[in-house]
């Protein structure tokens, strides 16, 4: 029965790297269609989105089954708490990079960002994309030397977020209202992207180390 039980947890952390790789390739793709204005690319992630639901409630299902038969108490119940926990977390990645694909659609040809922000954006999607990437490697290998890193990332991502709310906020910001609010959404999608990043990452320093220091990070 233990082998068994050992399988099934085995199965549940491949499950979380299955989805991170795939909200990596959600965000990569979403990113392309947004600074491309393109749109079959954006109703591909758009698309896609149902796999990353099904694959999130399916482990979730899974979680909960082993739970209900097993009983499993200190580490291997922090492990299963934790999944469910990191599942919805990138769940909720996935959901962003579909809403970054959609602000694409929803403006096609035209770019969704002035051309004062694209720098800014590119950057955007360049530090979401490394920390989603990041992620990936940290649910696979436990190594938390990647938690330090993306912890930076989210930094700069933060950074960048304030700088766009600096931009429309000043007395030469003249895009139009439509302009104003797609550039506040697609700011807040790739902030919250990192959040929900660094979220996990606090979840799997606790699964290596069995310690809870929220304090370390910044709020998610």
């Amino acid at each position: 029965m233990r082998k068994v039980f050992q399988a099934e947890l085995h199965q549940v952390g491949e499950e979380l790297i299955e989805i991170s790789h795939l909200v990596s390739e959600a965000m990569e793709k979403a990113s392309t269609a947004f600074h491309g204005a393109d749109i079959e690319l954006a109703q591909d992630v758009i698309a896609a989105d149902a796999r990353i639901d099904f694959l999130q409630n399916n482990l979730d299902e899974r979680a909960i089954d082993i739970l209900a038969r097993q009983g499993p108490v200190a580490s291997d119940l922090r492990m299963i708490v934790g999944a469910l926990r990191m599942s919805a977390s990138l769940e909720r990645m996935g959901d962003l990079a579909r809403h970054v694909a959609q602000l694409a659609r929803l403006r096609y040809p035209a770019n969704v960002v002035p051309e004062p922000l694209r720098s800014t954006f590119e950057q955007f999607s360049e530090l979401d994309l490394a920390m989603s990437q990041k992620v990936s490697q940290l649910l696979e290998t436990r190594d938390l030397e990647l938690v330090t890193q993306i912890q930076a990332h989210n930094t700069k991502v933060n950074e960048l977020h304030a700088g766009v709310f600096k931009a429309i906020a000043a007395e030469d910001w003249d895009a139009p209202a439509t302009t104003t609010v797609d550039v506040t959404l697609a700011s807040r999608y790739f902030e919250r992207f990192a959040d929900h990043g660094i979220s996990v990452a606090r979840k799997v320093t606790y699964l290596v180390t069995g310690e809870w220091h929220p304090d370390s990070f910044p709020p998610a």
